[in-house]
């Protein structure tokens, strides 16, 4: 490592130290990664004796070495806790020992994967729970995360490596963090890493080049963690010094219907928009006679009320109405929540033309055209 990188880790190091003094409550601080292999649990781990050695009370509460050297090293003379033990399908797993680290209460605590599954019979069901419940109690966490694993960026990453990733983290989660740092490789230095072994076992290697390791592919993921921390820094700065420059978009309006992934598409771009301007949102779903529960099936009655559960999950109001106009209720609320900006959406089609195709696009363009109210159409991926 050099001269400079020691530097920069060590008063990002001090930045955290400073926040812990500056407050009783649990501090949340989260290293975000471009992919597995860029150093974070490293960093992790080094922050950890830069911490003791200010006399910080902070131990290691979980963290996944995945067998690499260099990590491994780095957890020797370190405060380590133990490890739940939990038998689950004929296995007997470990899992961070939350109550452990409430009765230990350190001041900061070491929790690796943010966005890992716990294993069935746990206290919570995701890791970022237990964060939230060990911030809550006034201990201070370390995390990290890949950028993959965002719930509002899903259906990107989705498009540039052709994966739904299952195990995701709230953006709430992300929003509450005190700091964010991102842990940035070249492409070239993390290819030469995955090569050499460093990250998975070498028989794997070359499967994993012909998939999430493909350059484009890791191109594509940095430019998301680096925009991803600079978003965070952007909006902490805004809240500091109080901009009043920012692009008036107070309240924001997304209409949806029952088709699966264009209303998941559009509750994740809306939900970015509304980070990005901290502006409230409300997400409207109209079900018309046709849509009513004795006329659609099941599934589509399911893919409803995972998409309204995902937009509350991120942070939206629900507003769920019936009528025949759905052009005219959505306007409605509009104006009744004094929304500046309506969000809806259209499937990918051939041309603009063929949008007004779309009878309830149409509609709602023609509703709003001699209103105050902003349109945003966007196009989904479906």
């Amino acid at each position: 490592m050099s001269s400079r990188e020691e530097d920069s880790n060590s008063k990002s190091a001090e930045r955290f130290l400073r926040l812990l003094q500056d407050s009783k409550k649990g501090r949340f601080k989260l290293y975000i990664g471009l992919a597995a292999g860029v150093g974070k649990t490293y960093r992790m781990l080094q922050e950890t004796r830069e911490l003791l050695a200010h006399g910080v009370d902070v131990v290691v509460g979980y963290v996944e070495t995945h067998g690499r050297e260099e990590t491994v090293a780095q957890q020797e003379g370190l405060p380590i806790m133990r490890r739940k033990s939990i038998f689950y399908k004929g296995r007997m797993l470990e899992e961070l020992d939350l109550q452990a680290v409430l009765q230990r209460r350190p001041e900061v605590v070491i929790v690796d994967e943010l966005a890992h599954t716990n294993v069935p019979g746990s206290a919570n069901e995701k890791r970022w729970q237990d964060v939230e419940q060990l911030i809550n109690a006034g201990i201070s966490v370390i995390s990290a995360v890949n950028i993959q694993h965002i719930e509002s960026l899903n259906y990107q990453i989705e498009k540039v490596t052709g994966v739904e990733v299952s195990e995701r983290v709230p953006d709430k989660v992300v929003k509450a963090t005190d700091e964010i740092v991102n842990i940035d490789l070249t492409i070239q230095e993390l290819l030469d890493r995955l090569k050499e072994g460093k990250i998975y076992d070498k028989v794997k290697v070359e499967a994993a080049l012909k998939n999430f390791f493909q350059k484009d592919n890791l191109l594509q993921l940095r430019e998301m963690a680096l925009r991803e921390v600079s978003n965070h820094l952007m909006q902490r700065i805004d809240l500091e010094v109080e901009a009043a420059s920012r692009k008036n978009l107070d309240k924001l309006v997304a209409c949806i219907n029952t088709n699966e992934k264009a209303a998941k598409e559009i509750i994740r771009k809306t939900s970015r928009l509304a980070d990005r301007f901290r502006a409230k949102w409300y997400v409207v779903y109209v079900q018309t006679p046709e849509e009513s529960t004795d006329t659609i099936g099941l599934a589509k009655q399911r893919h409803l009320i995972n998409n309204l559960q995902l937009a509350t999950q991120l942070g939206a109001q629900i507003i769920r109405l019936k009528g025949n106009n759905v052009a005219n209720e959505v306007l409605e609320v509009a104006r009744e929540k004094q929304a500046t900006l309506l969000i809806c959406g259209v499937t990918g089609r051939k041309t603009f033309g063929d949008w007004f195709k779309v009878s309830q696009t149409r509609h709602i363009i023609r509703t709003i055209s001699n209103s105050e109210l902003d349109l945003d159409i966007f196009l989904v991926s479906v």
